[in-house]
């Protein structure tokens, strides 16, 4: 592919930004690396007919991770049971490069 058609690619898909710090998701040579936080809320719920999309980037995805785990650490500290590693909370898959799994 020659120069001229990689702009005219770059054009057709502009950078996505985060929406929490307004930096570009593109990993240099590997595209958009991008995490989805979202929620549609339906018949009951307080925030009926609601829908929330908040696109991160690396960082700031595990910088919201991070809080997370931490109030999940807050709502259990005092319950009889122990408490687990938090370490790997949320996380689905490991060494799933391909995204196959």
């Amino acid at each position: 592919m020659g120069r001229g058609e990689m702009a005219m690619t770059d054009n057709r898909h502009p950078d996505m930004h985060c929406d929490v710090c307004d930096n570009s998701t593109r990993v240099p040579g590997y595209g958009e690396q991008i995490a989805v936080l979202q929620a549609h809320w339906g018949y009951g719920a307080r925030h009926d007919g609601e829908r929330y999309r908040v696109r991160m980037c690396e960082t700031c995805f595990f910088m919201a991770l991070s809080y997370l785990r931490q109030e999940r650490r807050i709502h259990h500290l005092f319950d009889d049971a122990p408490q687990h590693d938090d370490h790997d909370f949320g996380r689905i898959a490991r060494d799933d490069y391909w995204a196959d799994s």
